[in-house]
């Protein structure tokens, strides 16, 4: 009941902001019907243009509702100008909370005053986001740090649209095949994990540290991805500390412009990073918006991003990351079978699935897409289309895949924005070619063998007890397979014997009458002790 009266209360305010309006003529009619009071409703925001009262609609529900415009917003090239731009507020310019209650959280769990803390505090908020605000400090010895504080009551409001899409994702998996085949309660479950994780800022520190410590921050002088510094004893559930740093928001396109970078290298810097996270460090930061994103201003012949927010991460299976790689690069040479045959071996589709049929799909869904320049071609709009093919062949939907998938949208949006005429294909056909011939080279094969040695070994010297445990469980079942065959045999001789006792008590006559009751009793005896013996 409490997840209906949300939705009904979603659905109340998209028509009191109209949202109506959005809804493409060629929706079906049943989703226009739905919002038929729209205009009764709404009527006071009749002259309020259209993304603003998205952008308000969205922040009035919260976390994962403005997260879900956050994501909107990296694509404006999909999106018409006005809602691009007015859904980018929403990165990092949620309305932020009271400065006051702000203090009085860090003090709680730091267990100190503020003034003791930091040397210098500022009151002003840098950005506030829809589940954390930010504030500048300096500490005692003079570095320069930001304080992430969660907003309050953020659990809470979370924990509500868990719990509705909870219940919208049971209504789907109840909806027939296809709704089984969407795995919507493990999707929920996998995304809720996520979400929680998020809300546990000691999770975002380890995830920052990793990420540092994967490009190297302490010892390389110019990393092409640098991750702030981890203050741990300022560390906790509601806070993060970490080294404050400079640089020009990646989405002010302009500004980097104006201080000489060169943006088609950095567009291209930008794919490069995130392959080798995906595919080199099977560690991504997979919430690359633009409000996480920043441009060093130093070293500009040598472009250098900033990430920031590292909460929410990704990584797959080396499966995965083998079957995603050998499937990219079949794409790349427009090997549609090859495509076909990747998915079926690596269990993505049913394996009866035909290969002929399969490729024949992809093939329908690629081709249109491959006519256009390279540089028109959406790398991300190919991968989303090629899953989408994949699900009419019931493609299980596999949670790391979809982050995947979101991930790649906001970089491919990313690196429009800065270079409009990105080739993201000229930049991750060579990174992936490259990683597939290390992955199946001697010497990788020589470093896989070294790193599972030890598994090696220790099955090696469970091997003579495990074969014993399987002759064992092989005769116990010989034994067992010859006492049924020995049951059977007890019981039809026994039937046999007991048929033949009634037959001759019923057919005795007179020229076998001392036998007529001794043999068919000694039969009958006999057949029913064969029979117990049977049981």
């Amino acid at each position: 009941m409490r997840a209906l009266s949300r939705l009904i209360s979603i659905w109340w305010l998209a028509c009191r902001y109209r949202l109506d309006e959005l809804i493409p003529s060629s929706a079906p009619l049943v989703t226009k019907l739905i919002f038929w009071p729209a205009p009764l409703i709404g009527a006071g925001n009749k002259n309020v243009p259209r993304a603003e009262r998205l952008g308000s609609f969205l922040q009035s529900q919260g976390p994962i509702y403005v997260k879900f415009g956050q994501l909107l917003s990296t694509r404006p090239d999909l999106l018409p100008n006005d809602i691009a731009k007015e859904l980018q507020k929403l990165q990092d310019q949620v309305p932020p909370f009271d400065p006051h209650l702000f203090k009085q959280i860090v003090e709680a769990d730091l267990g100190a005053p503020i003034d003791e803390l930091f040397a210098q505090f500022e009151s002003e908020p840098l950005a506030s986001a829809s589940l954390a605000q930010v504030h500048g400090a300096v500490l005692e010895n003079g570095d320069r740090v930001v304080i992430k504080v969660l907003r309050p009551g953020v659990h809470q409001q979370v924990q509500k649209d868990l719990r509705l899409m909870r219940v919208l994702a049971s209504l789907v998996d109840r909806a027939g095949s296809d709704g089984k085949r969407l795995h919507a309660p493990e999707v929920v479950a996998d995304y809720e994990a996520t979400i929680l994780r998020e809300l546990d800022l000691q999770h975002e520190a380890a995830n920052t540290q990793i990420l540092r410590d994967n490009f190297n921050c302490d010892t390389d002088p110019h990393p092409a991805n640098y991750t702030p510094k981890v203050y741990w004893d300022f560390v906790r559930t509601n806070i993060l500390v970490c080294e404050r740093i400079q640089g020009i928001p990646v989405n002010n396109r302009a500004a980097v412009l104006e201080q000489g970078t060169d943006l088609k290298r950095l567009a291209e810097i930008g794919v490069e990073i995130f392959f080798t996270q995906v595919f080199d460090h099977n560690f991504f930061h997979a919430d690359m918006h633009p409000g996480n994103i920043f441009i060093a201003s130093e070293n500009i012949d040598k472009p250098q991003y900033i990430s920031v927010d590292c909460a929410i991460v990704g990584t797959l299976t080396d499966a995965e990351r083998k079957s995603l790689a050998s499937m990219l690069i079949a794409v790349f040479k427009r090997d549609y079978r090859r495509v076909a045959e990747v998915q079926i071996n690596y269990g993505w589709v049913a394996p009866d699935t035909s290969v002929h049929e399969f490729s024949a799909e992809i093939r329908k869904v690629c081709e249109p897409i491959f006519a256009r320049p390279l540089s028109e071609i959406s790398f991300a709009d190919m991968l989303v289309s090629l899953f989408s093919t994949a699900r009419k062949f019931d493609m299980q939907v596999m949670p790391s895949l979809v982050l995947l998938e979101k991930t790649i949208i906001n970089i491919e949006g990313l690196g429009r924005q800065l270079y409009p005429e990105l080739d993201l294909w000229a930049t991750a056909a060579p990174f992936l070619e490259k990683w597939w011939k290390r992955q199946h080279s001697p010497r990788q094969l020589l470093r896989d063998l070294k790193e599972k040695a030890p598994d090696y070994i220790e099955d090696l010297a469970r091997l003579p007890a495990l074969t014993r445990e399987i002759l064992e469980q092989q005769t116990k079942q010989q034994v067992a397979a010859e006492g049924r065959s020995k049951r059977l045999s007890f019981a039809v001789i026994g039937a046999a014997f007991v048929g033949i006792a009634a037959g001759l008590l019923l057919g005795a006559t007179e020229a076998l009458p001392q036998i007529s009751s001794i043999a068919p009793a000694i039969l009958g005896l006999t057949g029913l002790y064969l029979l117990v013996r049977a049981a």
